[in-house]
């Protein structure tokens, strides 16, 4: 870690970032929102894992947004890749090294609810890790233990739904269940997620969310809804449409993540 640490903290010219965020599938509008932005490949930092995933950039993108210093990952890494629930682990402790104290996370997701169409926004409340996979398999100390009752942070959350309505968009709130992935989900699994109390399902940011409150972050999260789930409109999923839509929601996401960093600028 320290290695990629001292070579991204030797590009961003004395940049003390105050968030890290993640970037899914369609959010590449928020990247272009930065001013004076440092752009670093993956492929420049040791051991950064690089995604072969379509409409993942594969770079640390850092600058101000709203005036104030954020350090960007475009693009993840996710479990089905190489089935590494942990790929993202290094990259997320060197954000932390960085000095941020808060993470949010952003993907792209399949909706449950009618009410809840391609092209909206959901807040994550909470999830269900039904992968039954954990990044901190195999860390040996006391700090696997983690707790989650409290994963996303309620006073991001408000700060969230505030920006939101501010601007005057739609933020709908929900609980995200993740798959593993790459596959679909079928008609029967979107069914039991029903049940179960999902509102969203997905392929990543679960593990991330663990990893970051292993290392004491704050953590904020949003799906970008591409597509209703398997079975609700009679339509076979594909990935060609995850990345035609996710513009869409992605543009509204970039504008209520911007309006709610802006917001901290006095703090």
């Amino acid at each position: 870690m320290s290695a990629a640490l001292d070579v991204l903290a030797g590009k961003l010219g004395g940049l003390s970032p105050r968030y890290g965020i993640v970037l899914g599938s369609g959010l590449g509008s928020l990247v272009g929102q930065l001013t004076d932005a440092h752009r670093i490949p993956y492929h420049d930092l040791p051991g950064f894992p690089v995604s072969a995933v379509s409409g993942h950039a594969g770079e640390v993108v850092a600058g101000s947004l709203g005036g104030v210093p954020v350090v960007m990952l475009s693009g993840r890494v996710h479990f089905y890749e190489k089935g590494d629930a942990s790929a993202m682990r290094l990259p997320i402790e060197v954000l932390k090294g960085l000095g941020i104290e808060t993470l949010i996370l952003t993907n792209s997701a399949g909706s449950l609810r009618n009410d809840m169409p391609p092209g909206s926004v959901m807040q994550i409340t909470d999830h269900i890790n039904y992968s039954g996979m954990n990044p901190l398999i195999g860390e040996e100390s006391d700090r696997r233990f983690v707790g989650m009752t409290s994963a996303y942070d309620a006073s991001l959350a408000d700060k969230m739904r505030k920006a939101a309505a501010t601007i005057g968009i739609a933020l709908s709130q929900g609980v995200y269940m993740w798959f593993s992935g790459p596959s679909f989900e079928t008609p029967a699994e979107i069914r039991m997620a029903r049940i179960l109390g999902a509102d969203a399902v997905g392929m990543s940011t679960v593990p991330e969310v663990i990893i970051a409150r292993m290392l004491g972050l704050r953590v904020a999260a949003a799906s970008v809804i591409t597509n209703y789930g398997a079975g609700m409109t009679g339509g076979e999923l594909s990935h060609d449409e995850t990345k035609d839509m996710a513009p869409i929601g992605g543009a509204r996401l970039a504008a209520i993540l911007k309006e709610m960093i802006a917001g901290e600028r006095e703090q």
